[in-house]
C-alpha cells in the first residue's frame, strides 16, 4: 500500500514532458501562441510576419528561421522576457519603438528573467538591439544586430545593452551601426567575448562594471575601440581594434584591470589613453601606426607596463608631467621601434635606457605655439645637453630595460579584409557631434 502510494506521488510530481507547437503568422498568432502555452512548451514559428509587441511571462522556447519576422510596430520593445528559463532562437526581430529614454529595444530581458538564452537571431531596425536589464546569467550568443544609423550618433541606440545583471554571458555576436556595440552599466561578473563590432561610436563601452572579461572582441573602424570607465578589475584580454579613430583602448578612471595580448593598430589618433587609473596591469600588448602610442596622464598611479610593443608612432609616448616613471618591471621593459639599441650580450634587452619625452616635448604640449622655434639653434642645444648630459632631464618616462624584438599579434583574413574597408575613413574630419575629449559625456 505504501509502495503505491509513493509511486502516485512520484508520478504525480513528475513535469509532464515539453510540447512543441507550431505557429502560423498572422494578427496576435504569437501573443495568443504564448497564453496558451504549458511552461517547458516549445513553439516553432514558420516563416511570415508576426504582430508585436509581445510579452513572454513563462519559460518557452521560441524558434524559427529568418523568414518568421517578429514585428513591434513601432511600440515599445518588440520582445520582453518576464520569466525565467526563455529560449529565444533562429528568427527576425525588427520595428521597436524609437524612444531611447525608454530602452525601446528588439530583446528586453526582465528582471527576473534569469537564465534567459537569445542564440542566432537577427536583429534589425530597433532602437536598441538586446537590453539585458536585471535578468541574471543571461546568455546572448551568435546573433547579428544591424542599429540605426541615424546621423545624430548620439541619438542612436546601443546593440547589446546590459544593465544591473550579473553573470552575462555575450559570446559571438555581430554588431554593427547604431551607438554602442556593448555598453556595460553597472553590471558584474560577466564575459564579452569573441564579438565583431563595427562603424559605431564605442565597441566595448563599460560604466561602473566590476569583475568582468572582455576578451577575444574585434573591433573596427569606430570612434573608439574599448572604452573602460569607472570600473573596477576588468580583464581586457586578447582584443583587436584596428582603424578605430580616437582611441584604440582607453582607461578612464579604472583600476585593477589586466590588460594583455591586445593588438591596436590603425588609429588616427591614440592607441591608448590613461586618465586617472591606477594599479592596472598592462603587458605584452601591441600598440602600432597610431598618431600617440601611449597618452599617458598625470594622476594615474601604481600602473605597470611592460613586454608591450609600441611601432610606427607618429609620437611613441605623451606625458605631460614632472614625476618620475619607470616603464620596466622585474628587469624587463617594452619594445619601441624608434629606439636604436645594442644587445651586446644577447639577453634580449637593450643595452641603453629609452626616454622619449624631453623638456621640449613638454613645452610645447603646454604652449603649442612655441612649435614654430622647433628647429631653431636654441632647441636643439637644449636637446643636445639633455642628451650628453641626463642628469639635466626633468621627470618623465623612462625604460630601464627596453626589448629588442616586439611580440606579434595575428590578425585574422576575415578582420584584415574589413581593416582595409576602413582605411582612410577618417580623413574627411568627424562626421558627428561625437566629441572623444567630452570625457563627462561618455
Amino acid at each position: 500500500m505504501r509502495l503505491a502510494v509513493l509511486l502516485i506521488g512520484l508520478l504525480s510530481a513528475a513535469p509532464l514532458s515539453a510540447a512543441e507547437r507550431e505557429v502560423a503568422p498572422g494578427v496576435g498568432s504569437l501573443a495568443l501562441a504564448v497564453a496558451g502555452a504549458a511552461p517547458g512548451d516549445v513553439l516553432k514559428l514558420t516563416d511570415g510576419t508576426y504582430e508585436g509587441p509581445v510579452t513572454i511571462d513563462r519559460p518557452l522556447t521560441v524558434g524559427g528561421s529568418r523568414g518568421a519576422v517578429v514585428d513591434g510596430g513601432g511600440k515599445g520593445s518588440v520582445i520582453t522576457l518576464e520569466a525565467p528559463d526563455i529560449t529565444l532562437s533562429g528568427f527576425t526581430v525588427t520595428g521597436s519603438g524609437q524612444v531611447n529614454q525608454d530602452l525601446d529595444a528588439g530583446v528586453k530581458i526582465e528582471k527576473g528573467a534569469d537564465r534567459a538564452r537569445v542564440k542566432g537571431l537577427l536583429v534589425t531596425g530597433n532602437m536598441h538591439g538586446i537590453d539585458v536589464h536585471g535578468g541574471r546569467d543571461a546568455q546572448v550568443v551568435g546573433n547579428e544586430i544591424v542599429g540605426t544609423q541615424n546621423p545624430h550618433m548620439n541619438e542612436r541606440g546601443n546593440g547589446i545593452y546590459v544593465w544591473n545583471s550579473p553573470g552575462t554571458l555575450l559570446e559571438g555576436n555581430s554588431i554593427r551601426y547604431g551607438r554602442d556595440g556593448i555598453f556595460s552599466n553597472a553590471s558584474s561578473n560577466s564575459i564579452y567575448r569573441g564579438n565583431m563590432m563595427r562603424d559605431l561610436r564605442f565597441a566595448v563601452h563599460f560604466m561602473y562594471t566590476r569583475n568582468t572579461e572582455v576578451s577575444q572582441n574585434i573591433s573596427i573602424g569606430n570612434h573608439l575601440g574599448f572604452a573602460i570607465m569607472f570600473s573596477d578589475r576588468a580583464k581586457i584580454l586578447n582584443n583587436l581594434s584596428l582603424g578605430d579613430r580616437e582611441h584604440g583602448l582607453m582607461l578612464n578612471y579604472a583600476n585593477n584591470a589586466d590588460v594583455t595580448g591586445n593588438l591596436v593598430r590603425g588609429g588616427t589618433k591614440k592607441c591608448l589613453f590613461i586618465y586617472n587609473a591606477h594599479k592596472n596591469l598592462i603587458w605584452e600588448n601591441r600598440f602600432e601606426g597610431c598618431g600617440i602610442g601611449i597618452h599617458f596622464t598625470a594622476g594615474s598611479e601604481k600602473n605597470v607596463l611592460t613586454g608591450n610593443a609600441f611601432i610606427g608612432n607618429r609620437e611613441q609616448v605623451k606625458y605631460v608631467g614632472t614625476r618620475h616613471m619607470e616603464w620596466s618591471h622585474e628587469g624587463r621593459g617594452n619594445f619601441w621601434s624608434d629606439h636604436p639599441a645594442y644587445d651586446l650580450n644577447g639577453d634580449g634587452l637593450a643595452d641603453s635606457f629609452y626616454r622619449p619625452n624631453d623638456l621640449m616635448d613638454q613645452i610645447l604640449w603646454s604652449q603649442p605655439a612655441a612649435a614654430l622655434l622647433t628647429g631653431s639653434p636654441a632647441v636643439q642645444l637644449v636637446r643636445w645637453s639633455q642628451q650628453s648630459f641626463p642628469a639635466t632631464l626633468p621627470g618623465g618616462v623612462r625604460d630601464s630595460s627596453p626589448l629588442m624584438r616586439p611580440l606579434s599579434i595575428p590578425v585574422s583574413a576575415e578582420a584584415q579584409a574589413f581593416e582595409s574597408q576602413v582605411q582612410g575613413r577618417w580623413a574627411q574630419g568627424n562626421i558627428d557631434e561625437f566629441d572623444a575629449g567630452n570625457l563627462a559625456a561618455h
